[in-house]
């Protein structure tokens, strides 16, 4: 299990409430996870919901996450969010995750 530190993940999903994260592919112009991670490797992840235009619903959340299977962003450990620092429950719609890097 590697700690990585990558640039340019960014993928979208539709995952719904506060469990793992399918992961549905890249957004333009970025990589996925599977191209950077194996299973476990973990990181810093942010997610955020956003509207069918990219903009931001307001829902979003920061962490240490597992690439705990093919394409599954496993939500470890949530460092800060938009539900006052606990797991969102994202609701329907697009979701981005991507790698952060944080103060540790």
């Amino acid at each position: 299990m590697a700690l990585l530190w990558k640039d340019r993940v960014l993928e979208t999903s539709t995952t719904t409430g506060t469990g793992a994260l399918t992961l549905a592919g890249a957004v333009a112009g970025f990589r996925t996870f599977a191209s950077i991670a194996s299973v476990p490797d973990t990181f810093y992840y942010f997610i955020e919901a956003v509207t069918a235009n990219g903009v931001p619903t307001g829902e979003w959340e920061t962490g240490l996450g597992t690439y705990s299977a093919a394409n599954t962003l496993t939500r470890t450990t949530v460092l800060d969010s938009s539900n006052a620092g606990l797991a969102v429950s994202f609701s329907a719609g697009t979701k981005r995750a991507g790698l952060t890097r944080v103060a540790v």
